[in-house]
């Protein structure tokens, strides 16, 4: 269940009447876990953690595991997990092993938490530069998103969530929402109009509506959830070779967001190669992303990003499940060859 407001003090009411909670909090939000020592339901033990892409691992999820077996955590314990994605993966995967599982909840932090990763129960860390190779699905007791912490959130890292939501749109454009959603994040030109929570919050929901309401149908991937997936087999295969070969100009890995919208455009572009969108649907979705403060010009060719994705956790063999548009709001899953692929890339 994903619980919505524009205030924090929306959470006591979710933590009333538990008695045995324990909070991992990102430190670059560490006033959120301080105020959890204002809770009415009492104080509760707080574990303030720096997290990254390079830390998201298993020495990291072990630790958190220790934390809670010295605090004395026992099976009937709630972790909460405070901050951005990293930390919902981290923290649900640590509560989903811990004890054989315990109990975990979802504050997000970000726009990219808000409206993708901390709903779903998807958890998991990256395992030798591979995203998410080690993980569980196990869905949090609750999600709760207070659209206030945009606020705090630098720009940049505020951009990298809207990637996540307009996908959201591309997979179902009620109410003409991705169009809306463009034409809202490509006029901001201020940080007061993107740190709007008034604003921001029906775009928040209804993202998070869509991912809802695919999961609800199909927890564990085995079919209609595969289409969340848009851009994301090659977003995996760009972020893994930006950690593998960084570049002199490129010292940071390339951010989830932007690796989405690369991933996003190419699967456009292998759309229309297929014959599958006759329209240069891969040319708009680039512009509307440079638009909106994104970065969709990919640094590497298909041919290096589907090799890469050869290990990714969800290749069966050969075979890729290929989330492809037919147009907005309109998508599909089609296996190829990786072979195929790269063939239809190359047949400029």
């Amino acid at each position: 269940m994903t619980y919505f407001s524009d205030t924090w003090d929306t959470l006591d009411g979710l933590l009333s009447g538990r008695s045995a909670v324990f909070a991992v909090c990102d430190e670059n939000v560490k006033p959120a876990g301080a105020a959890l020592g204002r809770c009415k339901s009492g104080k509760i033990p707080v574990k303030y953690v720096r997290v990254s892409e390079r830390q998201k691992d298993m020495k990291l999820v072990l630790e958190i595991c220790g934390w809670l077996l010295d605090k004395g955590a026992d099976r009937n314990a709630l972790v909460l997990a405070i901050g951005g994605g990293i930390t919902s993966d981290l923290v649900g995967f640590a509560a989903s092993i811990y004890k054989r599982g315990v109990k975990a909840a979802y504050v997000p932090t970000t726009l990219l938490a808000q409206v993708d990763a901390a709903i779903g129960g998807k958890t998991g860390v990256n395992f030798r530069n591979y995203k998410n190779m080690l993980g569980t699905i196990v869905e949090p007791e609750f999600t709760f998103v207070c659209s206030a912490f945009l606020k705090t959130l630098p720009e940049p890292v505020f951009r990298q969530g809207v990637a996540e939501l307009l996908k959201a749109f591309l997979i179902e454009n009620q109410n003409d929402n991705y169009r809306k959603a463009v034409r809202y994040f490509s006029g901001i030109t201020s940080s007061t109009q993107y740190q709007d929570s008034t604003l921001l919050l029906p775009y928040i929901q209804s993202a998070a509506a869509v991912k809802e309401k695919i999961v609800a149908e199909d927890l564990y991937e085995s079919g209609l959830r595969r289409v969340l997936n848009l851009g994301h087999t090659f977003a995996h295969g760009i972020e893994h070779l930006s950690r593998k070969w960084r570049l002199l100009s490129r010292p940071e890995p390339i951010p989830h967001g932007d690796a989405v919208a690369m991933g996003i455009v190419l699967a456009a572009r292998l759309s229309r190669k297929t014959g599958l969108c006759a329209e240069p649907l891969d040319e708009q979705l680039r512009e509307d992303f440079l638009s909106c403060g994104l970065k969709a010009d990919c640094p590497y060719s298909p041919k290096e990003i589907l090799k890469a994705a050869r290990t990714d956790k969800k290749a069966e063999g050969e075979i890729l499940h290929f989330v492809l548009l037919r147009g907005v709001g309109d998508v599909t899953v089609k296996d190829l060859k990786i072979s195929e692929a790269i063939r239809a890339f190359e047949n400029e």
